[in-house]
């Protein structure tokens, strides 16, 4: 069977990663430029056709992917006279694998249908390298048909496809997992903070923590840079706070109170004050080491 057609916006490091993935599986990319002008050079070297505005890649693709950091981005791509929404063909599908708002999610959705075009949210667990392999995580909402359509594209990127239900629960869904492991990364990296400002080896408060029900990998992801100077999960801290203030929006548009999300928005808004938003989650602990002293 013809492969279909795709057009990928959003080329930063798991983006790049996702669009070498697929052309080594031969599908027809088209990209554009948004940041990386190295990752567009890469992929064109590879043989993929350069767009000049976002209208133009949505005219020439059968499915269109977004893979960028926040909803304003993706909205900026989809509307006015070159965007998306511009060039999208009827029958064509829009797949937003960032991380996104629910709201803008189905907003965006609403256009594109009366254009013809289905809206899907897809966001992305693992990491650039999982990308590289097609083994990410994939959380996939929005119309069944859509979705059944385009799953063996899917299933090429990621080792672990679902379909969560109506279009936005695949945002809602990874909203609620990052301000969960936001908090879980906070919390650890104060543990260790705290056991250095009492004298307790890092290693000791680690033997105990992780031989109990506390242990997971967001545990262990702290604890290998605390340790061992390693950095095994490369999301900024900048991204961290961005997706905890979403979490937090969320809650707030549903009239809900996240009592939770308060310390995690509070510290990470503390650290990019401070200027680490460029550094990676695990750092947070040399941040915290560094600022335990009560104000």
């Amino acid at each position: 069977m013809t492969k279909p057609r795709i057009g990928f916006i959003g080329l930063g490091l798991m983006g790049a990663a996702m669009v070498e993935r697929l052309q080594s599986l031969g599908y027809e990319l088209t990209v554009i430029a948004n940041r990386s002008r190295k990752a567009i050079d890469d992929a064109v070297a590879r043989g993929a056709t350069e767009a000049r505005t976002s209208a133009e890649l949505a005219a020439a693709s059968d499915i269109v992917m977004f893979c960028m950091d926040t909803s304003a981005s993706v909205e900026s791509r989809v509307y006015g006279d070159d965007g998306v929404l511009a060039g999208v063909k009827e029958g064509s599908i829009v797949i937003d694998f960032g991380t996104s708002l629910p709201g803008s999610t189905q907003k965006i959705g609403a256009d594109m249908a009366a254009k013809g075009a289905v809206y899907l949210d897809a966001p992305l667990g693992r990491t650039p390298a999982h990308a590289r392999d097609g083994l990410l995580n994939i959380m996939c909402s929005g119309d069944e048909a859509a979705y059944r359509k385009v799953k063996p594209v899917l299933d090429d990127l990621g080792e672990n496809v679902f379909h969560l239900g109506p279009l936005g629960t695949g945002h809602t869904i990874k909203l609620i997992n990052n301000f969960f492991a936001m908090t879980t990364a906070c919390a650890m990296a104060e543990a260790f903070a705290m056991a250095d400002r009492a004298g307790v080896p890092r290693d000791k408060l680690y033997q105990v923590m992780s031989a109990g029900p506390l242990h997971s990998g967001m545990m262990d992801f702290v604890r290998n840079f605390a340790m061992e100077g390693k950095i095994d999960l490369a999301f900024s801290l900048d991204n961290a706070s961005k997706d905890v203030g979403y979490y937090r929006q969320m809650a707030e548009g549903l009239g809900a109170n996240s009592r939770m999300s308060s310390a995690a928005a509070g510290t990470l808004k503390e650290a990019l004050g401070a200027g680490w938003g460029d550094r990676m989650v695990p750092e947070i602990v040399d941040y915290l080491a560094g600022s335990l002293d009560r104000k």
